[in-house]
């Protein structure tokens, strides 16, 4: 098993361009996401657990744990706003403690997430540009079990991997946009062909109908696909 420490240089790159590459093939969020932290385990020196943590909507989640322990400890992080993970997403920077039953920086976390038996932890804050994704999260059982090198080159691993979860994301929101888009012109085109009208005719009444409903336009439109057969005159074959 190949990790990342201090042996940098050609050896890093190469097992960095291959994670890289393993994340990119991933087909959607949910596999991309337990790829990122399968390869923190794999490939970064120390780590025995990994875990990413989310902000949806204001609130932070934990998603694919490599281990139950880990949403143990997220959950403290979470309840308390203090560890690693809540900085790192706070503050736009890494962090790492050696030695949780001695660490003093967060009183109210520390010694929950010791009781584990958990001592060392490495946050790294994950985002493309300004947009923040969350944090993935390292735990070992090991006192120090990161060094000054690992953390370095950790932080190449986790630009890998915040590029590859965006990348994802992107993807995803491009798949439903167009599963909009065709349901779309399905109920465009019923709409033509029950009522003799054309395209730009068709998409202004499915306008007015999301309008009047309050109801979002690729909505309308899959209500008015799904219905089309009850809604056509008895007998009709549309």
């Amino acid at each position: 098993m190949s990790s990342i420490d201090s042996s940098a240089g050609e050896g890093l790159s190469a097992v960095l361009g291959s994670v890289a590459r393993s994340l990119q093939a991933e087909p959607n969020v949910d596999t991309t996401i337990a790829a990122i932290v399968k390869a923190a385990v794999d490939h970064v020196a120390g780590a025995d657990y990994a875990g990413i943590s989310l902000v949806e909507h204001g609130r932070i989640r934990t998603v694919a744990p490599t281990d139950e322990v880990v949403v143990t400890i997220d959950e403290v992080q979470y309840r308390t706003k203090q560890g690693p993970c809540v900085n790192a997403i706070a503050e736009h920077q890494v962090f790492r403690t050696g030695d949780l039953a001695a660490e003093a920086r967060w009183p109210k976390f520390t010694p929950a997430a010791a009781a584990t038996g958990m001592r060392s932890m490495l946050a790294y804050r994950l985002f493309v540009s300004e947009n923040t994704l969350g944090s993935l999260n390292l735990y070992s059982r090991s006192v120090e079990a990161f060094s000054d090198q690992t953390e370095q080159a950790g932080r190449i691993f986790a630009s890998h991997a915040a590029i590859a979860l965006i990348g994802a994301q992107t993807e995803a929101r491009l798949n439903i946009a167009l599963g909009h888009r065709d349901v779309i012109g399905m109920a465009k085109g019923i709409l033509m062909q029950r009522h003799g009208i054309d395209a730009v005719e068709a998409f202004r009444l499915l306008i007015e109908s999301s309008q009047a409903t309050n109801i979002k336009l690729h909505q309308v439109a899959e209500w008015f696909v799904e219905h089309h057969r009850e809604l056509s005159p008895r007998g009709s074959k549309s």
